[in-house]
């Protein structure tokens, strides 16, 4: 039953951070523009000239906020990697304890000498 739910989180999470690489890719590009706008800012001297790049920048900025779904695309990855965390953890592993009364009786006499 747990793997189910594991499967079925797993799948959702999927198809929502299919749906959002768009936004996702659309997010990174702004991201880096309004970079190496601000870059270009801080190195311009002319007045006219960063009032245009301030312009261009605002621009980039408006755009960039059309892609906030890309923050849902990055929960369902870290859902996702959560998901897959637990899958491979969920393994359960059985130690089996001898029957043999020789072996026991070893192993409590050395519990004993301790």
């Amino acid at each position: 039953m747990k793997k189910f739910g594991l499967l079925l989180a797993g799948g959702v999470a999927t198809i929502v951070l299919l749906s959002t690489i768009g936004p996702m890719l659309g997010l990174i590009v702004s991201a880096v523009l309004l970079y190496f706008i601000y870059k270009k800012f801080l190195k311009t001297e002319s007045t006219g000239w960063k009032i245009g790049l301030a312009i261009i920048g605002g621009i980039v900025l408006i755009a960039s906020l059309h892609n906030i779904p890309a923050i849902i695309g990055v929960a369902a990855a870290y859902v996702l990697y959560l998901v897959y965390k637990k899958w491979n953890n969920s393994k359960e592993i059985y130690e089996k304890e001898e029957s043999d009364p020789f072996i026991n009786f070893e192993k409590q006499w050395n519990e004993l000498k301790r």
